[in-house]
């Protein structure tokens, strides 16, 4: 079903149909402030750390509910997002053993390893719904029929599937090691705080950029070869 707002539809519904993310707002809210905070204002001289935990895990929270509101419709990862700060909280706040947090960091980039693979097998897959929203697929496919391969298309996608699938497992086990080799003290003191905000400020060179890049050379990978299966410049099937 195509969810374009209509030219005729109020400014208003355009303008939340379009919302763009501000990765300044998104990096900020979701890594420099919440490090910053449980790093330098979670001694018993500044909030303490239940106050300094809660307060650096509201900020990602805040921001994670304005966009999961302002996009206008469910999206599985920021609801994932959203349940592994309230974990994060929640382990903090009860003083858990460490172990929880260690494995609350690997288990979610496995599960959505998991759930990108297996959703492969479903009538929608979820690479195909995302990619749905930046490229054509529809149109794409019928320059395959057109060319009598469209099961080569067919075969694309699935391997760009399960090559994204495999970068969430790459990202679990980074997840592991860093929270296994960074989290020190247990929840509940101030030293283990700080070092889970060490482990946030450490996330996004350690595990946020190189996934990032998989990506960008999964997608790459798929662009290349699909222009070069169509004859047809990529740009072509891009929505407006």
């Amino acid at each position: 079903m195509d969810h374009t707002p209509s030219p005729h539809a109020p400014k208003e519904v355009i303008e939340k149909g379009n919302k763009k993310e501000n990765p300044l707002l998104n990096l900020g809210f979701n890594l420099i402030i919440p490090t910053v905070i449980m790093m330098k204002f979670s001694g018993e001289q500044h909030l303490g750390q239940v106050y300094g935990l809660v307060t650096a895990l509201a900020f990602p929270l805040l921001y994670g509910l304005y966009d999961l509101i302002g996009a206008g419709k469910v999206n599985v990862f920021s609801l994932l997002g959203l349940l592994s700060i309230l974990l994060t909280g929640g382990i903090g706040l009860m003083e858990l053993d460490k172990t929880w947090m260690i494995v609350k960091e690997t288990a979610f980039p496995f599960v959505l390893g998991l759930f990108v693979i297996f959703s492969e097998r479903t009538e929608k897959p979820l690479v195909r719904q995302i990619l749905d929203q930046m490229i054509d697929l529809q149109k794409i496919r019928d320059v395959y029929r057109e060319h009598g391969i469209e099961d080569h298309f067919t075969q694309r996608l699935g391997r760009s599937s399960y090559m994204l699938g495999g970068t969430f497992f790459i990202s679990a086990l980074l997840n592991f090691l860093l929270a296994f080799f960074v989290l020190k003290g247990e929840p509940g003191s101030e030293e283990f705080v700080n070092s889970l905000g060490k482990m946030t400020g450490l996330s996004f060179p350690v595990i946020a950029l190189p996934m990032g890049l998989m990506v960008v050379a999964i997608l790459f990978n798929l662009f290349n070869g699909i222009k070069k299966e169509t004859n047809v410049e990529i740009e072509t099937f891009f929505r407006q």
